[in-house]
């Protein structure tokens, strides 16, 4: 039998004693509150959930090989304090017929500990010489009232998510689309100045090497994610008139792998402003070494905000959408920015 703790890893990055390791954790080599790398960060975290998951997978299956299917919202609740040490807890909450909820809290650790941010990852086990065969996994034990508590909020949580995405493909409300009207009709104004949605594009592009890769034959997504972000951060800042920095992601899907060689798109869009909010989507195209194959392997929703010297919030510009997907991608992150607000809300 095994238990949810009986999967717990547990990781410390010494910020405070190490300074090779904080310098790789900072964005640049100077005081600056919030100096802290977050694309490292869910590097780190996708590591974990995929060992984590592996060593669950293993014991039943010899051949086993673990892949991320998703990432659920992460809050960040508190600026990274980058001369204090974080740990790191990664524990098996849930596991269906061959998926694994792997939950994590990041934290500085001490008296009294803070709480950076929690999440989930969803991993999925596979098997054969391709790892394209899905592998059958027995449930976890619960013991105690705790572990229990712990899988049914995974549960909830992975369902509020797809509730979420649910909702993103509905048409839009009265209040909606009077929203939407109100963005193209001030932009019929002969003196109109305002930053419209088209021009807030960031893109590169990236060929994958084995030093990117982790299972074998695939790419790590941890690093494609990593990239995304960086892209995604450079993105906002055609907005933020300070300095952006991370308040959560949104939503973080993976469709299809990646392999060697294959050339890799990074489009990076400004879709959405709040207050101080900026969101940020990034899409991973995936074209194959012999151009025969093209498809979506990633999607992302960052949301940043814009703060000052002291990390208070500071305003950002209005943005305006003019085409139909601009509005469309206008509107899904308009309602992932309400449900994000509602849940930590609520917590």
């Amino acid at each position: 039998m095994i238990r949810p703790e009986d999967t717990s890893l547990y990781k410390t990055l010494p910020l405070a004693s190490d300074p090779k390791v904080r310098r790789r954790y900072q964005v640049i080599d100077e005081p600056l509150p919030g100096n802290f790398r977050f694309g490292v960060l869910l590097e780190d975290l996708d590591i974990m959930a995929e060992q984590a998951a592996l060593g669950y997978a293993r014991r039943f299956h010899d051949d086993a090989k673990v892949v991320t299917a998703a990432i659920d919202n992460i809050i960040v609740r508190h600026v990274v304090d980058s001369d204090r040490d974080i740990q790191i807890d990664a524990r098996i909450n849930q596991v269906g017929r061959s998926s694994m909820v792997v939950g994590m809290r990041v934290e500085h650790p001490g008296a009294p500990a803070t709480h950076i941010a929690s999440c989930y990852f969803t991993m999925v086990a596979r098997g054969g010489e391709a790892a394209e065969e899905s592998r059958t996994l027995p449930p976890l034990v619960y013991q105690d009232e705790l572990e229990q508590r712990r899988a049914e909020k995974s549960l909830q949580a992975r369902e509020l998510y797809r509730q979420q995405q649910a909702a993103l493909q509905e048409p839009p409300s009265r209040a909606e689309y009077e929203l939407l009207r109100s963005l193209h009709q001030a932009q019929d104004d002969p003196g109109f100045r305002g930053l419209k949605a088209k021009r807030l594009v960031v893109d590169a592009w990236e060929r994958m090497y084995p030093e990117q890769e982790y299972v074998p034959h695939r790419i790590f997504g941890g690093y494609i994610i990593r990239r995304a972000y960086e892209l995604s951060s450079i993105c906002a800042e055609l907005v933020a008139p300070n300095r952006a920095i991370i308040a959560a992601v949104n939503r973080i899907n993976f469709f299809h792998p990646v392999r060697l060689g294959d050339k890799l798109h990074y489009t990076c869009r400004v879709v959405y402003t709040t207050g101080s909010f900026i969101c940020v989507e990034a899409g991973i195209e995936r074209i194959s070494r012999d151009r025969t194959t093209k498809a979506l392997s990633n999607s992302c929703l960052f949301t940043f905000v814009n703060v000052d010297a002291d990390l208070k919030h500071q305003p950002v510009p209005q943005i305006y959408p003019g085409t139909y997907a601009e509005d469309a991608r206008y509107l899904a992150a308009y309602r992932s920015h309400q449900a994000m607000v509602a849940h930590y809300t609520l917590l």
